[in-house]
Order: C-alpha cells, then structure tokens, then sequence
C-alpha cells in the first residue's frame, strides 16, 4: 500500500464521474435542491435525476425546435401546455452541453 499524506488530492483515476447538467435545477418530483441527488421516498439516492428534473433542466437552457418557444418558456400543443418538452428539445439542450 502507497503511503499518502491525508488530505492529499484523490487521484484522476479515482475521482468520480462529473454531475449531470440537470443537477443544477431543482427537483420538481422530489424537491431535491440543485446540485443534490434525487432521491426516493426512503432517502436513497439515485445515480440519475428524475425525468420531471430532465425536463424542467431542459425547459430553462434549450429552445424548442418544435414548437418555437424560447428557454425558460414551457412547450406546448396548439397553445395547450404539455406536461413533458417535446423530444427534439431535449436533443437541443443535448447539443448545447
């Protein structure tokens, strides 16, 4: 076993894998604060947010090819708001990583 002094910095090849972008929002489903885990109802995280936070993330940083509203602004069918974004919206907010 290497000796390393404590505190020292976890090497590359161990540091975990880097946040997904929709952890910057808060949770709709769970109410998980941004930059938290979505969690169950028994406090267990989860590896990947909740599809209500993948939408709400994608409804604030992506335009909707779809429908032609800007971010921040819900997607919608004939002027009925959707409860989803359209899936092409998700692609953008997918190329704008």
């Amino acid at each position: 076993m290497t000796a390393r002094p404590l505190g020292a910095p976890r090497p590359a090849s161990l540091r975990t894998t880097p946040a997904h972008p929709a952890r910057a929002t808060r949770c709709p489903h769970c109410h998980a604060n941004p930059g938290h885990h979505c969690t169950t109802r028994t406090g267990k995280r989860l590896p990947t947010p909740h599809p209500a936070r993948l939408s709400a993330h994608t409804q604030t940083v992506a335009c909707c090819p779809t429908c032609q509203v800007e971010p921040g602004t819900p997607c919608h069918d004939a002027g009925r708001p959707r409860r989803t974004v359209h899936a092409r919206r998700y692609q953008e907010a997918e190329d704008t990583r």
